[in-house]
């Protein structure tokens, strides 16, 4: 064995190294630690597929692009956040950090956050949760409710610090200052907005008395009005009671409370306009109905009488109707009694033709052709050979005309 030694320790410049080995754990976790290490949060770019939620709420798929693919969770936490549901084949934008999971040794990617490319999340959101609600019934027209007309008693839910509120309960006291307004004041905004207007829908259900509802705010950005795209909201219009009018931001504005309610209004402020008329425009509508009504009646009564007139026509002479009976009734009799004698005629003549082919078939007439028919007395049997006879017989002989009694006196 060679050893160098050093000159100042006497000792071996190289020695034996022991070996270390790791554990497959270890080598895991050295890796994970490596990676979060040196590699920052990152934004990825790449299509979903393998998308799954199991019970636990986390979010599991799969990240690819043409040539490449990486796993990918996003954990309940995360997912809250998320205004729409990702899908398999969407183009998304993922931000998290890259680690391994140690328990299999995969390489994934830890989600935080999911941006949709091209359409907007919220945008998406709206469109899933629109469809959703299409396909169960809620946006049906047939389920939705006629207004009252002129509703003793209006609820609102709305920011009761916002100009829609000043401008509804303006136009509701000037048409009509005896109304009675409930106003039910929500966040109509961000955190637990939502959730603030479901609740107060249905506490105006089970306050009681309520004739109509607006639901509604002034205008806004899309998020500003995200609150009345709520799946949350949308199900308690859908199961309230009282008749719902939306009127959620700006004309142009749609939102899923729109689809939901039996009425939509463009504004707070039409919403007002709608559910109570102008008393002029109502009495416009009424001299307009008096107007038609007064059509209808004179062109019924001209009808009428041209009708009555028509009727005295066809009866201005009662007389020559009852003498064209009394004709049509003779003319009807004659043919009768024609009808009646051809039909004797014809009955005669068939009795006849029957009693002919009836005589032909009887005994009589072949007497008249020089037969008769001899009767064994005293039993009155007809005789049909001349061996029924013994000498001394006495028989009876029907000629065609008349009898004659006799005695056998020779057996032949």
């Amino acid at each position: 064995m060679v050893r160098v030694l050093n000159e100042e320790a006497d000792l071996p410049l190289f020695a034996a190294v022991a070996r270390r080995f790791l554990s497959v754990s270890e080598l895991n976790e050295l890796i994970k630690g490596s990676l979060e290490s040196h590699l920052d949060t990152v934004w990825v770019q790449g299509e979903i597929s393998n998308f799954r939620v199991p019970p636990s709420g986390h979010c599991y798929f799969t990240l690819k692009d043409d040539r490449s693919q990486i796993c990918a969770v996003m954990f309940r936490r995360q997912g809250l956040s998320l205004r729409f549901t990702p899908e398999n084949g969407m183009a998304v934008l993922c931000s998290g950090r890259v680690s391994v999971y140690t328990v299999r040794g995969d390489l994934q990617l830890y989600v935080d956050e999911i941006e949709p490319q091209g359409q907007g999340a919220l945008y998406i959101a709206f469109e899933q949760l629109k469809k959703k609600l299409l396909a169960q019934g809620l946006f049906a027209e047939e389920r939705k409710r006629r207004l009252p007309f002129l509703p003793k008693t209006i609820g609102i839910v709305t920011s009761d610090g916002g100009a829609a509120l000043r401008d509804m309960l303006r136009i509701i006291d000037d048409r009509y200052s005896d109304r009675r307004v409930i106003v039910r004041a929500v966040k109509v905004q961000g955190d637990g907005a939502a959730r603030e207007i479901a609740r107060a829908i249905h506490d105006l259900n089970r306050l009681g008395g309520v004739d109509v509802m607006i639901v509604g705010r002034g205008g806004g950005s899309l998020e500003d009005l995200w609150a009345f795209n709520e799946e949350l909201v949308a199900r308690a219009i859908f199961a309230s009671n009282v008749p719902v009018v939306s009127a959620v931001g700006h004309e142009i504005d749609f939102t899923i409370a729109d689809f939901v309610a039996d009425c939509r209004a463009p504004t707070p402020t039409a919403a007002a306009e709608m559910i109570l008329p102008r008393k002029l425009e109502l009495r416009e509508q009424v001299d307009l109905l008096q107007l038609q009504l007064r059509k209808s009646v004179d062109l019924a009564v001209s009808s009428g009488r041209q009708t009555v007139g028509g009727l005295v026509k066809r009866l201005a002479d009662p007389s020559r109707k009852l003498r064209d009976d009394q004709q049509r009734l003779d003319d009807l009799s004659i043919d009768l009694l024609r009808r009646f004698q051809e039909r004797l005629r014809q009955s005669k003549n068939r009795l006849s033709e029957s009693a002919a082919r009836l005589h032909a078939l009887s005994p009589l007439a072949v007497l008249d052709r020089g037969y008769a028919i001899a009767h064994k007395l005293p039993e009155q049997k007809i005789v049909k050979r001349a061996e029924e006879l013994t000498v001394g017989d006495r028989i009876r002989i029907t000629f065609s005309q008349g009898e004659s009694t006799c005695r056998v006196e020779k057996d032949e």
